[in-house]
């Protein structure tokens, strides 16, 4: 509402502690000053100030600046004293409120005052008092006491309206609310000219209203005679009735808030307003700030690419020359490139001689990057001189460059590991500080020797090792105001442990002088040996308590524990096992169970399946074991990495001959024996596990490297094409080329890069759209016409377009019509452009154009720059595929910093034109590029040129205008070009003109290297000083660029002799300099990117249908559609939707009843032949669906080749495991025979089925082997069982043969398994019946029967004593032992058991009894041959030691063995006697020196002869 006018209102006095107005210091602070009475009043210097001001807006609202920055400063004291005072009376108000009524008559009570509110308490001008007033007349007379003296001079209306005392009350109260309902209160926007204001002419007129009605309130303030007679009663009245005025306070609530809150936006950043995740995207984060103003380059301050998302601003400690030049060029040096040491490092090396040049070049440029701060493209274009070789004493010695590119990369990657390095070195001296010890161990030989991070960590484990209750106590801290902890104690260690560690000490050697001993192979510390045997030294340190003393045996045992611990955590032990695994280690692969099966020959990981023994040098420079680790990750395979035995063997020996000791005494063997396996301990448990844990990261880094780089030089290959000057284009594409769907959008590009036009045209062939696709050609003239999209539709649009621009029809080739263009229509990679019509850029840049519009501007802008076109991909830069097969194996971040490093190379090489990405933002990609920015200092770099104007003049301004900071503008000055007018050559500018272009500027020379150009043309014109003196420096330079003749001037100077004056005068190397500028001179910023090669064809089809040359491999067999047949030739199409014919002599086979493929069929066929003619837009195959090729299969073709290092045993091995698990497969439907011994078992369910049978019992059941094999399970003993394979001979499926035979062996056939259970199973229980009937056989096992045979000896001691025990690894077979005389051993000799006779060895023995007068003959025999000095067979005199391959075979339930034939197991070698051939089935080899008269062709006269008399067993 508006208020009344001045003349109208009634003035009042206002109580002095109004809690709505606040106390007199308030209105000091308010607006505007109170009048006391008495004083006179400044009101008419306002109104004069009012007046000027009104003067100043009629004038034409000019202000001057000084006084209009007073009036802000005055309207900033106003808004803060306002919001002071809204604050006090904020708080008045809260305190009021926190007192109830009940609160108040509880005080009253107990202190006998007063202290009800007072609603006239408004009203109080003065006296304020300590308590609060009573409710008497004392406030109507402080009212009647005021007098004309409180009035100002000016007289006021005397009104007698008493409404009208809350309206000017309120306005008292509220002395900055009007400012506040100004800002709501709508004023006409004319002044008295009719003109409309602006909103400063309105904030002067809002003042002006508000300094009138400050004033009224000074006076109405002075004095209120009406109110005279008027009592507190009758105030309490008008209370009641009007209210006390704050009824509507809750409207200017919101002015309130709404005025806080614009107070609390001057604290707001931009972490408070958006996401942390925007604000990481746009790049303005603290740490983005903080690369932005550091003198560094951008890429050296990240830890990973510039490109990554998860990029963050890097750590790192400053190297320094200093340790560049001590360790630094030698450590890098020696890591460059095996070549680099072949060639420069071999005794044979054909760079040996430059190997001191290499070393400074390696060192110079470590401390270019590190210590000055220079990338890579700066040191190879402007400091090649200082890795290249020229002799200066030489002027015609070649000038050899000691150091490539892609190395310089390879010293940059090496120099932050060494920097890494040194950190953690210095770290690591940090901590052993710490500690306070002095350890000269680590000191002199550790400390010294280490050279890589995994050295460092190692003794960093080894000090936590050593100095473990040290380091507890120094990581122990307090802070300043901590109590301090008396009497803290450590965990100590156990009474056992204590005893063991002195038990150690008895090795009589500490560990470190063992790794001494063994580094420099050489005895430097010697064995305190001990006199005493190890373990009667371990007794001495048992517990006396018997219940808590442990073994000498388990003391031993920790006391090697402990010290293999300090030898296998030692640090120069651990790095010597790690160069021998760098040298020697071999990589095995075996496939597990999983991997057996699914592993096939035409699997990616195929080819190492069976890897064995390969080195590990032939695997670095491949991608083979990532490959590996990806399958064994899968759990497809398991990976072994091991050293050759001899290098193992000899590493064990040299660390046994470093421990042990040389004398010969009997407890000094038993010490090396021990200190044997605490060596053996440490190669086991922790020297060799931590060498293949360092390998197996090792390789992979050395892969992906490898792999990473090869996909940088793939980018770098495709960024370096230009289809020559840029070219306008027109590009056009069908989609996915369906009639139906898809409309062919055409897109035209001039040559700045821009999009002029657009059109969507629904086909090629309709008059109406081929006219309008031949007007757009007309008008717009482009130099290149481009053909994409993502099917083999396309090849048939291409087709169309080159009819038309070259104005022939398709209906007859040799006619004519309408215009002819000579424009090239081609095929370009639509890799990039494919990524771009999706990706948002598109969309923000050409929101209008339908995706395939978008890719048309794709394919445009890759013509004219592919290097603008990676640049500007982003990230996305990582989804494009430059190695096909490997490239998903490498990490992303390392990926992208390959990636990068390729366009950082080629950005460089090309030059950026630096005024002409402020205007245009495509171009403005390749600015974080530019050596020495990056995506941060680009935005920055862009936003301060825009803001000087948005274009440079000469290369100065980049320091002089503060643009570039001095590390920055050297890195980067090189490669920004400042484009030069022709006219700018010819004009002249004074020597001292700052402004005037420099034709230098637009050159490759850095700014350091001016003078050298200017001497250079000066001399080439043959010019003095005094003839340019006056003009610019550069001038001569415009000159030599201008003149006709400059390559012949610029020729003709001899620039070795002047870089050798120059290096005599000032060690300056600038041999390749001059050459640079040289040619910069001739032609600035040439172009030296090659020109656009022609796209493969197989490329082509690829892109259009996604077929390789893998795919499409003659021979392979594919499945296609049949949707043509003629009679000679039937069309197909592939899934893929290429087209391929089948002729008609590879339809069918010659067979009358072949069938032709009939149209709408899939049939099988085989590749034999691909036609590529992009040129011409033709892609075909052509199949063979003849049944004669197609049976052959594509194994063959579609098989992976295996790896040379192929393990054949194993591959056999498993090949025949998974034969018989796929027979196994197809016989699951067992055999059903009815016989009532056969059941449907296997090994072990019959093994179980007879464990409660008789001896002798039988079960027929079916076999692994295959379809027509048996197996016949028989009871030998308890727990003893004999699987004996049967072969069924003639086996017929269909039961219809009758005539089959069961073959056990060669020598035993039966007609039917009730004859092969009678006449060979229970033929063979009773002689095992009999044999264990005998009185020399003895139960239970071997062991057993040789301490029998032993005790009887002892009772018998002139006799000999043998028996019979059964052989449990060989069911059927019996064991024959015997001792000869106390001084023998027991020797065993095998029994084998037929259907038809006991054999020993090769002699049969149809009884019991000719078995044992068959032994007692035999060993006569071998002892005469003893006693006539023939040769002790079997190793008489030693126990007959076990035989391998002697165990049982029915173990292995896969497969049931055949003990009697063919030797499907190896019989027993017993001593010396060789294997036999085998007789009826398993045969028993025969002895050396046996009589070649057998016992069973000698009578039984000769025979009892020769046992009977000499016969001592018993």
């Amino acid at each position: 509402m508006a208020s009344p006018a001045p003349e109208e209102r009634v003035a009042y006095p206002q109580p002095e502690d109004d809690p709505m107005q606040g106390t007199a210091d308030d209105d000091e602070e308010g607006e505007g000053d109170v009048v006391e009475p008495g004083q006179p009043d400044d009101s008419s210097e306002e109104e004069e100030e009012d007046a000027d001001e009104e003067r100043r807006i009629r004038e034409g609202f000019i202000v001057d600046e000084d006084e209009e920055d007073e009036e802000e400063e005055d309207e900033e004291e106003e808004r803060k004293r306002r919001k002071r005072r809204k604050k006090h009376h904020r708080r008045r108000r809260e305190e009021e409120d926190d007192l109830e009524e009940d609160d108040l008559d509880l005080l009253e009570e107990n202190t006998g005052g007063t202290f009800k509110k007072s609603r006239l308490k408004r009203l109080v001008r003065r006296g304020r008092s300590e308590s609060p007033p009573t409710a008497s007349s004392s406030k109507r007379r402080a009212v009647v006491e005021s007098s004309d003296e409180d009035l100002d001079g000016d007289a006021l209306p005397k009104v007698q309206d008493i409404q009208q005392i809350w309206d000017d009350q309120r306005d008292e109260f509220d002395d900055d609310a009007d400012g506040d309902i100004d800002d709501f209160i709508e004023y006409d926007d004319e002044e008295e000219g009719g003109m409309p204001m602006d909103e400063r002419a309105r904030e002067e007129q809002r003042k002006e209203r508000r300094r009138q009605q400050q004033e009224l309130r000074r006076k109405s303030r002075a004095a209120h005679p009406e109110l005279a007679g008027i009592d507190a009663n009758a105030w309490a009245e008008i209370h009641d009735v009007f209210g006390d005025g704050h009824e509507y306070d809750w409207a200017l609530v919101a002015d309130e808030e709404a005025e806080y809150e614009q107070e609390t936006q001057k604290d707001m950043t931009l972490q408070t307003v958006f996401e942390p995740s925007e604000i990481r995207e746009h790049l303005l984060t603290e740490d983005d700030n903080l690369i932005r103003a550091r003198d560094t380059p951008e890429r050296m301050q990240l830890t990973t690419s510039s490109l990554s998302e998860a990029a963050s601003i890097s750590l790192h400690q400053t190297i320094t020359a200093e340790d560049l030049n001590k360790d630094g060029a030698r450590w890098v040096t020696l890591r460059l490139s095996p070549e680099k040491q072949k060639q420069f490092f071999s005794a044979d090396g054909i760079y040996q001689h430059l190997q001191g040049e290499l070393v400074m070049a390696v060192t110079f440029t470590l401390r270019a990057m590190f210590v000055e701060e220079y990338e890579v493209p700066f040191i190879w274009t402007h400091r090649r001189d200082y890795i290249s070789h020229f002799d200066a004493n030489d002027a015609r010695s070649p000038r050899f460059e000691l150091l490539t590119l892609p190395e310089l990369w390879r010293i940059h990657a090496l120099g932050q590991k060494y920097r890494s390095l040194v950190e953690r070195r210095n770290a690591l001296s940090a901590s052993y500080n710490r500690l306070g010890v002095t350890d000269t161990y680590y000191t002199d030989e550790i400390f010294p020797a280490i050279d890589g991070v995994e050295l460092v960590a190692d003794t960093s484990e080894w000090l936590l090792m050593k100095y473990k209750d040290r380091k507890q106590n120094a990581a122990a801290f307090n802070f300043h105001d901590d109590d301090e902890v008396e009497g803290k104690k450590h965990k100590m260690p156990s009474r056992v442990s204590a005893i063991v560690s002195r038990l150690a000490d008895g090795f009589g050697i500490a560990s470190h002088e063992v790794v001494l001993n063994f580094v420099n192979e050489t005895r430097l510390h010697y064995v305190d040996n001990q006199n005493l045997d190890p373990l009667i030294y371990a007794e001495r340190f048992a517990d006396p308590d018997p219940a808590k003393a442990l073994a000498p045996e388990e003391l031993l045992r920790r006391a090697r524990m402990i010290i293999a611990t300090e030898l296998g955590k030692d640090p120069l032990l651990r790095d010597h096992m790690r160069q021998l695994f760098r040298k020697n280690a071999l990589v095995s692969v075996s496939p597990t169970d999983r991997g057996r099966a699914k592993i096939d020959e035409q699997h990616v990981y195929y080819p190492f399946k069976y890897l064995l023994n390969k080195p590990v040098e032939t695997l670095i420079e491949s991608s083979q074991f990532l490959y590996i680790l990806k399958a064994e990750q899968e759990l497809l395979v398991t990976v072994t990495i091991h050293l050759p035995s001899e290098i193992k063997d000899n590493f064990e020996r040299r660390l046994i001959d470093a421990f042990s000791s040389d004398l010969l005494r009997e407890s000094t063997k038993a010490w090396n024996e021990e200190r044997s396996r605490v060596v053996q301990e440490v190669m086991e448990q922790h020297l060799i596990p931590a060498a293949v844990k360092w390998m197996r990261e090792f390789l992979r880094e050395e892969e992906e490297d490898y792999v990473s780089s090869r996909c940088g030089d793939e980018l770098r290959k495709n960024s370096q094409m230009k289809f020559g000057d840029t070219p306008s284009v027109l590009a056009l594409s069908w989609g996915k080329g369906d009639p139906q769907k898809d409309a062919i959008c055409i897109v035209f590009m001039d040559n700045g890069g821009r999009m002029r036009e657009w059109i969507k045209i629904d086909n090629l062939v309709d008059t109406e759209t081929r006219d309008e696709f031949v007007d757009i050609i007309r008008r717009r003239k482009p130099e290149v016409i481009i053909v994409g999209g993502f099917t083999l539709a396309t090849a048939k649009l291409s087709q169309r377009v080159k009819e038309i621009v070259a104005g022939r029809s398709s209906y007859d080739p040799n006619s004519t019509f309408g215009d002819v263009f000579d424009i090239p229509v081609i095929y370009v990679s639509d890799e990039l452009a494919r990524i771009y019509h999706h990706n948002p850029r598109s969309k923000l840049e050409f929101s209008s154009l339908p995706p395939n519009a978008r890719y048309c501007v794709g394919l445009a802008r890759f013509v004219q720059s592919p290097l603008n076109e990676y640049a500007a991909v982003g990230p996305d830069i990582a989804a494009l595929s430059f190695d096909d097969e490997d490239q998903h194996l490498v990490p992303k971040d390392k990926l992208l910093v390959s990636l990068e490093h390729a366009l950082v190379d080629v950005v460089n090489k090309v030059g950026v034109d630096i005024n002409r990405t402020i205007t245009d933002r495509y171009y403005q990609h390749l600015l974080p590029f530019v050596c020495g920015l990056g995506p941060r200092k680009a935005r920055e770099l862009v936003s301060k040129i825009d803001e000087l104007g948005g274009s440079l003049v000469n290369r100065n301004q980049f320091i002089k205008s503060g643009i570039l900071t001095t590390k920055i503008f050297l890195n980067a000055a090189g490669f920004l070009r400042i484009t030069q007018e022709q006219d700018d050559l010819k004009t002249k500018h004074r020597m001292d003109d700052e402004t005037a272009p420099d034709p230098l500027d637009d050159t490759r020379i850095h700014p350091e290297d001016y003078e050298l150009a200017r001497k250079m043309a000066t001399d080439a014109l043959e010019l003095d000083e005094e003839d340019i003196h006056d003009e610019h420096p550069s001038h001569v330079v415009g000159l030599i660029m201008q003149d006709r003749e400059n390559d012949k001037k610029l020729s003709e100077l001899s620039l070795d002799e002047f870089a050798i004056s120059l290096f005599n005068a000032s060690q300056e190397m600038k041999r390749h300099t001059l050459n640079v500028i040289r040619d910069e001179l001739l032609r600035p910023f040439s172009e030296q990117r090659s020109p656009f090669p022609p796209i493969d064809g197989w490329k082509v089809l690829t892109m259009l249908s996604s077929e390789t040359q893998k795919t499409l491999h003659i021979g392979l067999i594919v499945s296609v559609h049949v949707y043509r047949t003629k009679p000679e030739i039937v069309h197909v199409r592939l899934d893929s939707g290429l087209e391929g014919v089948i002729k008609h002599e590879y339809l069918v086979d010659d067979n009358p009843g072949a069938e032709r493929p009939v149209k709408g069929k899939t049939i099988q066929g085989v590749i034999i032949d691909v036609k590529i003619d992009h040129e011409n837009d033709v892609f075909e195959v052509e199949l063979s669906s003849r049944w004669s090729d197609v049976a052959e299969n594509d194994t063959e073709f579609r098989r992976k080749q295996r790896d040379i290092y192929w393990n054949r045993t194993q591959y056999e091995k498993d090949q025949d495991i998974l034969a018989r698990k796929k027979r196994a497969e197809v016989t699951k439907t067992r055999r059903i025979i009815k016989h009532p011994n056969f059941h449907n078992f296997n090994t072990s369910q019959a093994e179980q089925y007879l464990d409660g049978q008789q001896r002798g019992d039988v079960v027929i059941r079916p076999s692994s082997k295959g379809i027509d094999h048996l197996a016949v399970t028989w009871k030998v003993d308890d727990r003893l069982y004999q699987h004996i394979d049967i072969t069924e001979k003639g086996y017929d499926p269909t039961g219809q043969n009758t005539d089959t035979q069961f073959v056990v062996d060669a020598s035993h056939t039966y007609i039917d398994l009730d004859e092969l259970i009678v006449r060979h199973i229970n033929a063979m229980s009773r002689r095992v019946e009999d044999l264990m009937a005998h009185d020399r056989f003895k139960p239970g096992s071997e062991d057993e029967l040789h301490l029998f045979l032993k005790n009887q000896l002892l009772a018998n001691p002139a006799k000999s004593m043998y028996g019979f025990t059964l052989n449990r690894k060989r069911p059927g077979h019996f064991n024959l032992c015997f001792l000869a005389n106390k001084d023998s051993t027991v020797q065993t000799w095998p029994v084998r058991v037929t259907p038809e006779a006991y054999y020993l060895f090769e002699a049969p023995a149809v009884g019991v009894p000719e078995l044992c007068d068959a032994f007692k003959v035999r060993h006569l025999h071998e002892s005469q041959n003893i006693v006539n000095g023939g040769k002790t067979p079997y190793g008489a005199g030693q126990r007959t030691p076990a035989r391998p391959g002697y165990a049982t075979p029915s173990v292995r339930p896969s497969r049931t063995p055949n003990p009697y034939g063919g030797g499907a197991t190896p019989g027993p070698n017993y001593g010396a006697p060789p294997p036999q051939p085998p007789y009826a089935g398993y045969q028993t080899p025969s002895h050396r020196g046996y009589p070649s008269q057998s016992l069973g062709n000698m009578n039984p006269t000769a025979m009892m002869n020769a046992s009977v008399g000499n016969n001592r067993f018993r």
